[in-house]
């Protein structure tokens, strides 16, 4: 059985392979719903799928950065470099932990931050680097790794857009070279959907070993080891960040699509780009089809509010990926002058983008944005 076909122009919404329902039923019968084998079953899969030595799977995004944050000691006193151009979860990690996030500006070209951009960034109280690999693409720091290694600087890369994306420096995907803590979401609409989750790739087996009890409450053994117990041992802090065999069951269903997915997604994203090419006054946000998997598909327009306002009473579905966090109230402290997130904060439409469209569908968006800049230019 299938989803029902939603308005895709308004919804975007996870897409389905047909499976999934099926896999879910299974765990439900099982009567077993937490960290299982399953779970386990899904890392192994993830980490097969990259090329990486390990996975450690956890109940989301936010909470594979909070995680690997901790793994790796950063805390009270310590300076995370975080672009504003991001989702807050990032940032909220970031406090999490109790440290400070340390703005950073971003490439207008492709709201992604550079090498030089981070260098220009870091103090001396800075402890990681948290580059967002935004809309899919990824962000490459080789350039500078050996100078943030003599610091002592780690880099935790958010890849929560980027699951299947090509490094551009070699021919392998994002977290498989093992040489930064890479954290991927597996929410509702992402890439791969597990409904929720995410993941962490660790750089060694002590980094994973310290994730994998961090997950489960500070706990040393596994489910099945204690159930073979009278007594478990509690050996550090911990939380509550497993993956639950219901959402691996969906994420294995989706491995098995997602060579499709990211066909369909490189092939929806250049028909916008053709498209958009006939229009005057946008600017289209470089994902690089050519290695990333696109996530978003994203423009620049004057006189955005007002494009935005006509889109949606046109049963367009767009939207805006991010206000920029250092304007926001709750990271008020950390405020800094950043031009370029300031002035694409203010420019930026997130076009729909999601596997149910078809081309019918992308042209319909664009000639209804063509009608938009018409209408906003006019007022």
């Amino acid at each position: 059985m299938t989803a029902t076909r939603p308005d895709h122009r308004r919804n975007a919404s996870p897409f389905l392979y047909g499976a999934e329902a099926a896999a879910v039923a299974r765990v439900l019968e099982s009567g077993h719903y937490g960290h299982t084998d399953l779970t386990e079953e899904f890392e192994r899969r993830v980490a097969a799928y990259l090329g990486a030595p390990d996975v450690v799977a956890v109940s989301s995004g936010t909470a594979a950065l909070h995680s690997a944050l901790l793994a790796v000691g950063i805390g009270a006193g310590d300076e995370v470099v975080v672009p504003s151009m991001t989702f807050c979860a990032t940032v909220q990690a970031v406090l999490a932990v109790g440290a400070t996030p340390r703005f950073v500006d971003v490439d207008a070209a492709t709201l992604c931050v550079t090498p030089q951009l981070v260098m220009e960034a870091v103090t001396d109280s800075t402890a990681a680097v948290l580059p967002v690999f935004f809309g899919g693409r990824a962000v490459d720091l080789a350039p500078i790794r050996a100078d943030l290694s003599e610091r002592g600087i780690v880099v935790i890369e958010d890849a929560a857009h980027a699951f299947g994306s090509r490094n551009r420096t070699g021919a392998g995907l994002v977290g498989g070279d093992g040489t930064a803590l890479t954290c991927f979401s597996f929410g509702p609409i992402k890439n791969l959907t597990c409904g929720q989750g995410g993941a962490v790739i660790p750089r060694t087996p002590e980094e994973a070993a310290t994730i994998r009890q961090l997950r489960l409450l500070g706990v040393v053994q596994s489910q099945s080891e204690r159930a073979e117990r009278t007594a478990y041992q509690v050996a550090s802090f911990g939380l509550r960040y497993q993956l639950s065999a219901i959402n691996a069951a969906i994420g294995l269903a989706q491995l098995n699509g997602f060579d499709t997915a990211a066909a369909t997604r490189r092939h929806l994203w250049r028909t916008y780009r053709s498209a958009l090419a006939e229009l005057d006054g946008v600017t289209l946000i470089d994902v690089d089809p050519d290695h990333a998997v696109p996530h978003l598909c994203q423009v620049r327009v004057q006189r955005r509010n007002e494009v935005f306002v006509h889109l949606r009473a046109a049963n367009v579905g767009v939207g805006v990926h991010y206000p920029p966090n250092h304007l926001q109230p709750a990271f008020a402290s950390w405020r800094r002058p950043l031009p370029v997130t300031e002035q694409v904060g203010a420019e930026i439409l997130s076009l729909p983008f999601h596997q149910h469209l078809t081309g019918a569908d992308v042209h319909h968006v664009v000639s209804t944005l063509r009608d938009a800049l018409q209408h906003a230019g006019g007022s």
